[in-house]
């Protein structure tokens, strides 16, 4: 999904029209050592195999952006997320 760098928009912080800053957000890593993946690690551990059951595949079409607003003048972040999915996902620097 191709953005431009700048958009103009309500700031809820400002309470009025501001210049926002773009930027896509991308989901972040999952810890090695959560107690859920710790857990899950010593069950499928010896001979029992996966504890659950193999899900099967559902395919998405794309990715629906999450896109981090940042104002210019106060400086707070705020996220809107897009209903339809992307068919493209550009990166914006």
């Amino acid at each position: 999904m191709k953005l431009p760098p700048k958009i103009r928009t309500y700031c809820p912080n400002c309470r009025k029209h501001t210049e926002h800053d773009v930027k896509l957000d991308r989901k972040g890593k999952e810890r090695g050592m959560n107690r859920g993946r710790r857990r899950y690690e010593a069950v499928k551990s010896g001979y029992g195999g996966s504890p659950r059951t193999p899900k099967k595949p559902n395919y998405k079409i794309g990715k629906r952006p999450v896109i981090i607003l940042t104002c210019n003048e106060c400086g707070k972040k705020q996220q809107r997320v897009y209903a339809a999915r992307s068919k493209k996902r550009a990166e914006i620097e």
